[in-house]
């Protein structure tokens, strides 16, 4: 207790900016915890071991917090799926790129659940300006396959009309495995995941 109090005593000299980046390794482990509806800035207070003053000093709330938390984590999510997708779409099949590139990205979701705990906690109750950041990340992963079915399945028929929906239905697979994974809800790796995925779309996707 004093050694808390001493550090609540000590934090403000420090000043925001150097504040900002260990209060936000504080917040994810509660977002993460306790989810949006359940983080509080006193929380979050706790968890830095400062006072709540000191917080508000470093954001102006928790839908602000929220929004850098998610920028920082974001770098992230971004290098996981880019570096899962196929370096050449137009070598192998689609079933082994999902197989190659969903394991790696599995893996890095298992590797670092606490990142993507705060996206799919930030979905629910949080502010506009929140969920359209983490719309817009989704939106990237889409395209992103999309742009990797262009080469990778050339043969499909109405490729226009198609591949958004292929990328679409690929996309929510893959968020279905990682939530899954980060909630402890199946007891099945990365890879056997990946298998189940690659299987359906080696199965279906090349029948369009």
């Amino acid at each position: 207790m004093v050694e808390d109090a001493e550090r609540r005593r000590r934090a403000p000299h420090l000043g925001p900016e150097r504040r900002r980046p260990l209060i936000l390794d504080a917040a994810l482990g509660v977002f993460a915890a306790r989810g949006y509806a359940g983080t509080t800035m006193q929380a979050i207070a706790d968890a830095a071991g400062v006072t709540k003053p000191v917080v508000y000093d470093c954001f102006a709330n928790r839908d602000d917090l929220l929004l850098a938390l998610l920028a920082r984590e974001e770098q992230h999510l971004v290098i996981s799926i880019v570096s899962a997708l196929p370096a050449d779409p137009s070598v192998g099949t689609p079933e082994e790129h999902v197989l190659e590139g969903l394991t790696a990205l599995l893996t890095a979701v298992e590797k670092q659940p606490q990142s993507w705990r705060i996206v799919f906690g930030a979905q629910y109750g949080a502010a506009p300006v929140v969920a359209d950041r983490i719309r817009a990340a989704r939106e990237f992963l889409v395209e992103s396959l999309r742009l990797t079915m262009v080469r990778s399945m050339p043969g499909v028929s109405d490729p226009d009309a198609n591949l958004p929906v292929l990328a679409e239905l690929l996309a929510a697979m893959t968020e279905s495995c990682a939530r899954m994974l980060v909630t402890g809800t199946t007891d099945r790796t990365p890879a056997e995941l990946a298998r189940t995925v690659s299987q359906v779309v080696g199965g279906g996707f090349g029948n369009v």
